[in-house]
């Protein structure tokens, strides 16, 4: 039997990534729903296949758009799925037994992920990370802040809070390189709007020290040299994406203009 459990994917032109997703969860949640962000290929044909609740609205804000799904559904506890992301057997167990035995007081879950850059599994270098994946819509709200580096947080019911589960989920975070890199230039973009905005003050130095520290922790510290070369490039990559975003942070300063990304005050685009 199926589980009272909403899950909630957030898809965009994710044609060859949605149907192992949906997979991962079809028959195990008693409702999943899509919520399209204007695809142009066959992201809802495919979805359809799982889901008769697809709807489509364009993302601006993230969190807002997150708070709109979680208006979306039937149940109390919602499942965060990214397209790239797949549910193990192991975590759906642990999940089941949280909420028919877990503190009422819990209303936010966090699991840790297997990440995968290509074909190669980041097991070291802190990639794993928890995430949040269960939440009581009732309970957990997400912030509607302009400039989220990465996901927007939460707000949490005064005396409610959150907990980690041990089992994880499979994260496929970088297809290839070249995704990597991608991710970094969109990554650091927005975090130098944000760092802009907030009229914080980076200099060189700091960028740099930033980026050899990030660098150190994820190949060093967190061993993530037992991943080998693409362990490497991993930690690389990821130290390069403090000097970028010092880099077009540094820009914007110069030139007085940031990249307009759902704000009305914004200039000229980056």
């Amino acid at each position: 039997m199926s589980l009272p459990i909403s899950v909630v994917v957030i898809a965009k032109n994710e044609q060859n990534r949605i149907k192992p997703c949906l997979e991962s969860v079809y028959g195990w949640a008693d409702e999943i729903v899509v919520l399209d962000d204007e695809s142009t290929d066959n992201t809802r044909a495919i979805a359809a296949g799982f889901t008769d609740k697809i709807f489509i609205r364009h993302m601006e804000l993230e969190g807002k758009h997150r708070n709109f799904a979680a208006s979306l559904v039937k149940n109390d506890w919602i499942l965060l799925l990214d397209c790239d992301e797949r549910m193990t057997d192991e975590l759906k167990e642990e999940i089941a037994v949280a909420l028919k035995e877990g503190d009422p007081k819990i209303v936010a879950y966090w699991a840790p992920q297997i990440n995968y850059l290509g074909d190669v599994q980041l097991n070291h270098g802190g990639w794993s990370s928890p995430h949040i994946r269960l939440y009581n819509k009732n309970h957990v709200k997400w912030c509607e802040a302009e400039y989220d580096v990465i996901h927007p947080g939460i707000k949490l019911s005064e005396g409610y809070r959150g907990a980690n589960l041990k089992c994880k989920t499979i994260h496929y975070s970088f297809s290839n390189v070249e995704n990597f890199i991608g991710k970094i230039n969109r990554y650091s973009t927005l975090e130098a709007t944000k760092w802009y905005l907030d009229g914080r003050k980076m200099s060189m130095g700091k960028a740099m020290w930033r980026s050899w520290d990030r660098f150190f922790r994820r190949f060093i510290a967190k061993k993530g040299y037992k991943d080998g070369y693409y362990g490497f490039v991993a930690a690389v990559l990821s130290g390069f994406h403090e000097f970028a975003a010092y880099s077009k942070y540094r820009e914007m300063k110069e030139k007085g203009y940031y990249l307009p990304k759902a704000s009305a005050k914004a200039g000229a685009p980056l």
